[in-house]
C-alpha cells in the first residue's frame, strides 16, 4: 500500500482537530455507572466517562477487562444491567430503554472487516446508502469521494478475497464513512495487519478521522496503536477504569502500578520509600534512588514497601561505574540482543534483591561488562507495592 496523504481532497474538509481534547466541543457520548454481567462475572463495574465532537478516545486494556463488552454496549449488540448511555443527549443504553442499532447513528469496523464476500468494492461501500434509499446520483457521488479518499480507485469491481489486508480494512472504512455516523466504533482494526502494515494504517488513519472532524470511539490492546491515534486514553482494567487523560497525561503520569506497567514501563524495584529534601524516592540497602509518585490520590508511609518503575528506553548506560553517576544502580550484563536501531540488554542489579532489569541502548554490551544504570527521576515512577491481582 502506498497512499500519499498529501494527495487526500481536502478542500471541503473542516479544520484539522489535531488537538487534544476541546472542552468548547459539544458533548457527544455520555456514560454513566454503566454496569455488565455475565452470570456471575462482572464484566463492567460501574464506569463513567464522557465523549466530545470530533475526539478520538482509544480504550486500552488486556483481554477480559471489559473493552469489548464497552463497544457492544454502545453499539447497541448488547444492553447494560444498570447505568446508561447518552448520544447527543438522548438515552441509546439503558436496562429499560435500548435504542436499535440501526438507529443510533453509529457505525462500526470490525476486527474482521466484515465485508459481505460476494459483493464486491462499489457493492459493500453503497451498502448502507441503499438500504437508506438514497437517490442513485447521489450514492454515486458519494461513492467517487470515497474511492478517492481512501485511495481506492481502480478496484471498484474486486471482491474482497482479491483485496489485500489493508485494501480490505480500507473499503470497511469507506463503507463506515458513507452513511455519515455521528460516531465511528473501531473494533481492534489493525489486528490483522503485518508489523509494517499497522504502523502505517494507523497514522494515516488518525489523519484521516481528523481531518473528516470524525468523532472515533476505538478498542486496542497496544499501547502504541492508541497513542498514535487517540486524543484521550480510557484505560481499562478488570471492567473498572484504571485512568481516563490525555495520552501524554497517561504517558508521563499513569495512574497506576498497573498501568505503568502496561504503557511500557516493564521494569520494578522493590525497596522502602523515603522522603528526602530532593523529594520521593525509594532505598534498596544503601542505595536511593529517586523517583516521582504521579499518582496524586496515592499516600506514602516513611519505611513502607513501594515499588519504582521505569521503561527500558528511559535508562541511561555508563561504564565508568567508579565516577559519580547520581540517581544510579551498579548492574552486571546478563544478555544482549541487537533489535534493529538498538540494543537491548537484560542486566542484573547488584543491590539487594539482584533483580533483572531490562535496558535499551546505542552501543552493544557483552555478558558479565559491569555498567551503571542511571534513572531520570521525572520517568521513574514510585508507587505503594501491593501483589498485583
Amino acid at each position: 500500500m502506498n497512499m500519499n496523504l498529501s494527495a487526500i481532497a481536502m478542500e471541503e474538509l473542516p479544520a484539522s482537530t489535531e488537538n487534544n481534547h476541546k472542552p468548547q466541543a459539544a458533548m457527544l457520548l455520555e456514560v454513566s455507572q454503566l454496569t455488565k454481567n455475565y452470570g456471575s462475572f462482572q464484566a463492567l463495574r460501574g464506569i463513567s466517562f464522557d465523549m466530545r465532537q470530533g475526539e478520538i478516545i482509544s480504550v486500552l486494556g488486556p483481554s477480559g477487562c471489559g473493552k469489548s463488552t464497552l463497544l457492544q454496549l454502545v453499539a447497541g449488540l448488547a444492553s447494560p444491567d444498570e447505568g446508561h448511555i447518552k448520544l447527543d443527549g438522548r438515552v441509546i443504553a439503558s436496562n429499560k430503554n435500548m435504542l436499535p442499532p440501526e438507529k443510533r447513528g453509529v457505525n462500526m469496523v470490525f476486527q474482521d472487516y466484515a465485508l459481505w464476500p460476494h459483493m464486491n468494492v462499489t457493492e459493500n461501500i453503497v451498502y448502507g446508502l441503499r438500504r437508506q434509499r438514497m437517490d442513485r446520483g447521489d450514492i454515486e457521488q458519494r461513492l467517487t469521494e470515497l474511492l478517492e479518499l481512501l485511495h481506492l480507485e481502480g478496484l471498484e469491481h474486486r471482491l474482497p478475497p482479491q483485496l489485500s489486508g489493508g485494501q480490505q480494512q480500507r473499503v470497511a472504512i469507506a463503507r463506515a464513512l458513507a452513511t455519515r455516523p455521528n460516531l465511528m466504533l473501531l473494533d481492534e482494526p489493525l489486528s490483522n495487519l503485518d508489523m509494517r502494515l499497522r504502523v502505517e494504517m494507523r497514522t494515516e488513519m488518525a489523519y484521516l478521522f481528523r481531518k473528516l472532524g470524525i468523532s472515533v470511539f476505538h478498542v486496542t490492546h497496544d499501547p502504541d496503536e492508541a497513542f498514535a491515534m487517540a486524543d484521550r486514553l480510557l484505560i481499562l482494567r478488570a471492567g473498572g477504569i484504571d485512568q481516563f487523560g490525555t495520552s501524554q497525561q497517561c504517558y508521563s503520569k499513569p495512574a497506576s502500578r498497573w498501568a505503568a506497567s502496561l504503557l511500557g514501563a516493564i521494569n520494578g524495584l522493590r525497596g522502602t520509600f523515603v522522603h528526602t529534601p530532593q523529594g520521593a524516592a525509594i532505598r534498596m540497602g544503601e542505595q536511593v534512588l529517586h523517583g516521582i509518585t504521579p499518582n496524586v490520590d496515592e499516600t506514602f508511609i516513611e519505611g513502607s514497601e513501594v515499588i519504582l518503575m521505569f521503561r527500558p528506553e528511559e535508562a541511561t548506560i555508563l561504564h565508568d561505574v567508579s565516577a559519580e553517576t547520581g540517581n544510579a544502580l551498579q548492574a552486571v550484563v546478563l544478555h544482549c540482543t541487537f533489535e534493529g536501531m538498538r540494543w537491548r540488554s537484560v542486566v542484573q542489579t547488584q543491590e539487594g534483591q539482584k533483580q533483572k532489569l531490562y535496558v535499551l541502548h546505542e552501543e552493544p554490551l557483552s555478558p558479565g561488562d559491569r555498567i551503571a544504570v542511571r534513572l531520570r527521576s521525572s520517568s521513574a515512577f514510585i508507587y505503594n507495592f501491593e501483589e498485583e491481582r
